[in-house]
Order: C-alpha cells, then structure tokens, then sequence
C-alpha cells in the first residue's frame, strides 16, 4: 500500500516560491491501476517523482508498507527504487544498445550474474510479446515496440509498483490501446501495483479502477473511475467529461433553456432506446445537445446532455420518467451558462 499523507511539494523559482504540491492525500492500493489525471501544469510529473522519492516533499510523507520514505537513507532508497520503477513518454532506452542490453541495464547495475541476467531478460522479452527482438536497436523498432522493450527493462528488478509518467502520450490510438492491454495484464499475472499519471482521460477510463483529479496541486475528486467519470462533483473532472462545454464550443447561455444531464453505466442501459421509448411513452420530445458512451472492462457507461423543449411540466415529466428506468442518474442542469458545475 502506498500513502501520501498531507504532501506539499514547492520550488524556489527568479520570481518566488511555486507551490507544485499542496496538502495531497491518497492511498493507493496492492494491486490497484490507479490514475492520477490532469491539464499541463496540474502537478501530475512532480506528485509521481514525490513517490519514488526523486523529489522529495516539503512536507508530509509517503508511506510505503508502513515505511515512510523520507525518512530513509540514500542507500536504503536505491534499494527501495528497485521495487517503485517507472516508464516514461520518451521510452528512454539507450539507442547505443540493443533490445536485451537496454533490458538488463538495471541487472547490471544491482550486480546480477550476467547469465542471470540474460535469462531474466529473454524471459521479459516473451512477457512484452517482443522475443524476436533480442538483437535489435532501438531505431529499428516502432515507438510501441520501444515502449514494450521500456517495460521489460522497469520489470528488470521484479517491482512491486510501475509508475507510468504520460507513457502513451507519444504514441497512436491503436497502439495505445495495445500497451494498456499490456499493462493490464502484467498488473493481473505480477499482481503488481500500477499508477498511472496522464492527461487524457480515456487511457484512466480504459484500465483504471480508481482515479484522482489534479488541479493546480490539488486533488479536487477522488474514487472508482465509474463512478467519478458518471457523476463529475469538480469544475476539473466536468471539464474532462464534458469538454464541449469546457472549451465553449457548446453554447447553452440561452435564457429558459431547459437541460437534464442523465448517466448511466452497464450495457443494458447503454444499449436501450431511450429517447423514442420516451417520445412513444410520454409524449415529451427532447434533443440532444451532447452524448458520449465509453466502455471501462467489461462495463459501459455513458451521459447524455438534453434539452426538453416546452414548460415546466413538460420537464417534470421528463424527469419522472427518466428517474424510473433502472442504471439512470438524473440531474437538471437549468440554464447551464458553462461556468458553474452541474448540479
């Protein structure tokens, strides 16, 4: 178990002290993919070096198995790095090397036998799915295949945590999509602990089982991606789900506009044709001003952003109908001007 207890995190710039890190409060779990989400700036790269301890607090603490880590000597956190290993955007291999040197790099540098060493790598190159790549270099591989070859070396030492710092930003949908697969499957086979720092949401929807939301140092929203990415409570969080409105591309400034944001999570629901059965049930007609459905495992989710056109009552029936399907969150969002959270 991992816990940043009250961690603060400030530098001393030409013009004053920066505060990257205010008052953070986390635990992360054995086992959990845990994303850490947030705009450029939020302070998402220094919280993860606070972790393994490359910077360390101002103040407070992260507590390691019980173990607060700034309380350690420079020897003992090298030992302990070899258990918190990170990934990066930028692969950081060395182009000079081939595939099993850049792997048992780490090896090398605890002093394993090199026959060790060697067999442990071959043996991560079969994890990647990259056994016939032994041989080559770095500038001959795509930038998934570095990424793989990344993996296996940070698993080099048998970790017990991966800290993944923006490590699909630089890479396309399709190939994104195959790294998390990875990830989610060594988490499952080395039962390792993942944390997962980025500023795009589907990556935290796609493999996380809980998530924490990062604004100017602060966490403003924390809890199970589900539930988080269904009912959004912090300006931050609606901004990531919502961000048609976010960037003003959708407009809904219009005096009298009626809105309901409706949610619901579980294919059964997604699947559903609401709306017509609404129209045919109730006779209440209703546009859509914005929709998105996403699949997190094994599970749908998505929202719906309505606007009911007529009075009052036709929104109260809208409403009541709504309320009584199963899997459905309801929230009347008014006249929404953009600015304040939905509620």
């Amino acid at each position: 178990m991992i816990r940043l207890v009250n961690m603060s995190k400030s530098f001393t710039t030409a013009s004053g002290m920066v505060d990257a890190l205010k008052h953070v409060n986390l635990t992360i779990n054995d086992g959990d993919i845990y994303g850490i989400i947030g705009m450029s700036g939020a302070g998402k790269s220094t919280l993860v070096r606070c972790i393994n301890m490359l910077e360390k607090p101002t103040e407070g603490s992260v507590i390691l198995n019980r173990v607060p880590l700034e309380s350690l000597s420079e020897k003992e956190l090298r030992s302990v790095r070899r258990e918190i290993t990170m990934i990066f955007q930028g692969f950081n291999l060395l182009m000079q090397r081939n595939c099993i040197d850049n792997i048992m790099l780490p090896l090398k540098f605890s002093h394993v036998p090199r026959e060790k060493a060697l067999s442990r790598a071959r043996e991560l190159l079969e994890l990647v799915g990259l056994p016939d790549k032994e041989k080559a270099y770095p500038a001959q591989l795509s930038g998934g295949q570095q990424q793989r070859i990344a993996i296996a070396r940070a698993l080099a030492t048998d970790p017990k945590v991966l800290l993944c710092d923006e490590a699909t930003s630089a890479l396309d949908p399709k190939t994104t999509h195959s790294i998390l697969e990875l990830i989610r499957d060594i988490n499952r086979k080395l039962k390792l602990t993942v944390i997962i720092i980025t500023h795009q949401m589907s990556v935290v929807q796609e493999i996380c089982n809980r998530v924490a939301i990062l604004e100017n140092g602060t966490v403003v929203e924390e809890g199970d991606v589900d539930q988080v990415f269904s009912e959004p409570k912090a300006r931050a969080t609606q901004s990531l789900v919502y961000p048609e409105v976010a960037d003003g591309t959708l407009d809904l400034t219009a005096p009298g506009t009626q809105c309901i944001r409706i949610s619901f999570d579980g294919a059964d629901a997604a699947s559903k044709p609401l709306l017509a059965d609404m129209i045919l049930s109730c006779g209440i007609r209703a546009s859509v001003l914005m929709a998105s459905t996403r699949s997190i495992g094994d599970r749908t989710y998505g929202y719906m952003l309505l606007e009911i056109p007529g009075g009052p009552s036709d929104l109260a029936v809208a409403v009541d109908y709504l309320t009584g399907r199963p899997n459905i969150r309801v929230q009347i969002t008014g006249s929404y001007d953009g600015k304040e959270p939905l509620t």
